[in-house]
């Protein structure tokens, strides 16, 4: 009679920057007998490295986070790793941050204020090969203008502008002439539907375009 293993459980890497998280996570996550964590990591950065090293089914990935936030590591694991499966669990996050993780190819967007219960079974989803999507994250997806794309240059100098400078500094900040700014700045204000750099800005804000740690 041949001997039938044991299943293989569902390997995880969880990416948060506050340890009490990771812990509390780790403990849910190793109390199923279907899973377990193989890797932490406190930051974007160390979430690539670690994913390089350990190659996890399934990763947990917070956004907002020091050296490298993880939306910049989501795009690193998934250009190099296409297959790699990823949830974002985060705190709170901005109809921006919600745009761009599902336009990189994670497989699920939840909130650390939903029941344990729903990222276990996201978690079990997404590793076999399905998507969980809650309906108020995939309508804000949905109803994303693709207008309101705007450029690196665009996203630099719109930061630049929530900070209060002028054109004429801009320019002298970004080493370009106070006409490609104040040509750039047209496009933002039209892509962003603003009247003038002051709604611009709140609205950069408001959408989580631009953000202020």
């Amino acid at each position: 009679m041949m001997k039938t293993g044991t299943p293989k459980r569902i390997r995880v890497l969880i990416v948060d920057d506050y340890a009490v998280v990771r812990e509390g996570l780790r403990s849910i996550i190793n109390a199923q007998p279907d899973m377990s964590v193989v890797a932490e990591a406190r930051n974007g950065a160390e979430a690539v490295e670690m994913f390089r090293q350990h190659r996890p089914d399934v990763t947990l990935m917070d956004l907002r986070m020091p050296v490298m936030k993880g939306a910049d590591a989501i795009e690193a694991i998934r250009s190099e790793f296409p297959r790699s499966r990823i949830i974002v669990f985060t705190g709170s996050g901005s109809d921006e941050d919600i745009y761009r993780a599902l336009g990189v190819g994670v497989q699920s967007y939840l909130w650390k204020s939903m029941p344990q219960e729903q990222l276990l079974e996201a978690i079990r989803i997404v590793h076999s090969g399905g998507r969980k999507i809650p309906a108020p994250v995939a309508r804000v997806f949905s109803e994303r203008v693709p207008q309101l794309d705007l450029t690196a240059r665009e996203l630099g100098i719109l930061e630049l502008i929530v900070t209060g400078k002028s054109n004429k500094r801009i320019a002298a900040a970004l080493r370009i002439t106070e006409g490609t700014v104040k040509a750039h700045v047209g496009n933002i204000m039209r892509k962003l539907d603003a009247d003038d750099r002051t709604q611009a800005a709140m609205t950069a804000l408001k959408r989580g375009i631009i953000h202020f740690e």
